[in-house]
């Protein structure tokens, strides 16, 4: 089991991913934008965070990039309802550990953080 921060504006995409993520025995903190999920670290140290890319008050790029540029090195998996080429190739530039349109297939993101994570949970 892991502790998964799942930042998503779409409550939908919070409730269809997180039960996948439930379903996979892992522990969710949910955050509605990039900059609520700042907020949320100071206080929370997950294992793994799963970001959309398109969202209001603090993109997840732009999210991802403050991370990485604090020393973060939490995993991250970016998921988007639109991947363009450029996006990923940011994504993974800025260490990203995988990129998935939305909905990701479950069984593929369940894979993913096993793999991020560089272990079985």
């Amino acid at each position: 089991m892991a502790i998964i921060l799942h930042v998503d504006d779409s409550s939908f995409s919070r409730l269809q991913i997180g039960k996948v993520l439930k379903n996979g025995g892992h522990e969710i903190i949910p955050a509605d934008n990039g900059k609520s999920a700042l907020e949320l670290l100071r206080t929370t140290t997950p294992d793994l965070i799963i970001s959309d890319i398109l969202m209001p008050d603090m993109d997840g790029i732009t999210f991802l990039e403050i991370l990485r540029n604090r020393g973060n090195t939490i995993p991250i998996i970016m998921v988007t309802a639109d991947v363009q080429k450029d996006t990923e190739t940011i994504c993974l530039a800025l260490g990203a550990s995988a990129l998935f349109n939305k909905p990701p297939n479950g069984d593929d993101l369940l894979a993913a953080i096993v793999q991020a994570l560089g272990k079985g949970v």
